[in-house]
């Protein structure tokens, strides 16, 4: 799963930051000041950093200057200063992008997935027994015939895929593709597993071998070669 480290004074930035991007399935890592982001980068790795600005103490300038002392990790700033100067000198000192406060959801996600897709070179695609799935056009495809998925059914397999033989509860699955404020219940879960087992039933995969349900617990996909 892919990792981001928010960086925000404002709690309530971190959390609306959290609400859009936990169901597009990425895991986020909430740290109020620079200090402790730097602090967190030097023991735990992550995918990707959002970095405010405008903070007390150490700044987002200065955090992103000494970050790339030590790390090549893609960095978007996200900030309400969005004077060019502002813009020119966060690219120069180190920063991958540079998002101007107040952003637009839609925006926020695409500009993260372009930074991602040019630090990891060629289309990501995730791929099992004839089964790909790109995850660039959000397309599942088994043995190049295209299978019609829903978003939440795309993140659903993709995130099994990428997880093989661990077992991920309802509650799991619920915040990780729903999001925590997601109003929903198990049975939102067990009725898109139904769905995606049928659609890839119809497309001639045998989904039954390996979509398994873990009676009282939740779901894995099985991989005896794993």
């Amino acid at each position: 799963m892919t990792k981001i480290l928010l960086v925000d004074d404002e709690s309530r930035m971190l959390d609306l930051l959290s609400l859009y991007l936990i169901p597009r399935g990425y895991q986020c890592i909430k740290k109020t000041s620079a200090a402790d982001a730097i602090h967190y980068l030097l023991e735990t790795k992550v995918d990707l950093l959002l970095l405010d600005v405008m903070m007390p103490g150490m700044n987002g300038w200065e955090a992103c200057v000494e970050i790339r002392k030590k790390s090549d990790i893609p960095i978007i700033m996200l900030t309400a200063r969005s004077e060019k100067v502002d813009i020119i000198k966060g690219l120069k000192i180190g920063a991958d992008d540079y998002i101007a406060k107040p952003f637009d959801e839609d925006e926020l996600i695409a500009r993260i997935e372009a930074v991602l897709r040019r630090k990891r070179g060629p289309v990501g695609l995730v791929t099992f027994n004839g089964l790909c799935l790109n995850e660039d056009s959000f397309q599942v495809s088994y043995r190049q015939k295209q299978v019609a998925v829903t978003p939440k059914e795309f993140s659903l397999l993709a995130l099994l895929l990428k997880n093989k033989n661990k077992v991920f509860t309802r509650e799991h699955l619920l915040t990780t593709i729903w999001g925590y404020a997601a109003l929903t219940e198990d049975r939102t879960i067990d009725s898109h597993v139904r769905n995606l087992r049928d659609k890839l039933r119809k497309a001639e995969f045998p989904v039954d071998e390996y979509l398994t349900t873990v009676w009282g617990v939740g779901y894995k996909w099985m991989d005896k070669e794993s």
